[in-house]
């Protein structure tokens, strides 16, 4: 058996670039600190696609072709986006609904408030929990799930994790070097074991959930200073 810390430490050894994307994360700062870029990343993050390789090239192409021309420059703008217009990017209806039924939550919650996209995205995730998020309003959302609702969360500056494939994987790899019986299954549970790592082992929730998606794809060419996801 070996000591927990140890391996961990072996692991994030391997993960460039995670201090960049954690910060950018808890700054609310993806994408340029582009809300409407942030959203769209979730939603076709719920599909659990490969991240690097399928998600992020489908972000910065929904950026170029919407973002960039003017078209779309708001979570409200984003919210009345039909489908029909995005079709030939991403055929999955499911997600569009994600991401207009989020973007639409965020937007009436920032306009009741008088918040920008981004102040909306932050007082959201400080205020969403872990335990009732099925009951949250974006938690109802039909298709995002708590995959979605944790990565918006971390987005929004919140130091949790995300139970998605990958970071499952590595983690109950972790776990079975290190010789540690931690509850996994359940997603909840595994989100609340994750924070026991972080606690255990040094590290904030948000490295741990990052560090497994980033220890294979350095060398992608999102990672270079062009692409500021």
């Amino acid at each position: 058996m070996n000591d927990l810390s140890e391996v961990v430490e072996s692991y994030m050894e391997s993960a460039k670039g995670l201090k960049r994307f954690c910060h950018r994360c808890l700054n609310t700062e993806r994408y340029g600190g582009n809300t409407v870029l942030m959203v769209v990343d979730a939603a076709f993050d719920s599909i659990g696609l490969d991240y690097f390789n399928c998600i992020v090239p489908k972000v910065l192409e929904f950026k170029e072709r919407f973002v960039e021309d003017g078209s779309v420059q708001s979570l409200e703008d984003l919210g009345n986006l039909p489908h029909g217009q995005v079709e030939d990017l991403w055929a999955n209806e499911r997600f569009w609904n994600v991401a207009t039924s989020v973007a639409s939550h965020l937007h009436e919650l920032g306009e009741g408030r008088g918040l920008n996209d981004r102040q909306a995205l932050r007082t959201w995730a400080k205020n969403a929990d872990l335990e009732n998020w099925s009951g949250n309003p974006i938690g109802k959302i039909h298709g995002a799930g708590l995959t979605t609702y944790q990565y918006l969360r971390m987005m929004g500056g919140v130091d949790t994790a995300m139970p998605d494939k990958i970071v499952k994987r590595v983690i109950e790899d972790i776990l079975e070097e290190a010789g540690q019986d931690m509850p996994t299954e359940d997603d909840v549970e595994f989100v609340e074991t994750v924070d026991r790592i972080a606690f255990l082992t040094g590290y904030r929730s948000i490295e741990l959930c990052w560090m497994t998606w980033l220890r294979d794809f350095c060398f992608l060419p999102c990672f270079t200073p062009r692409y500021k996801i």
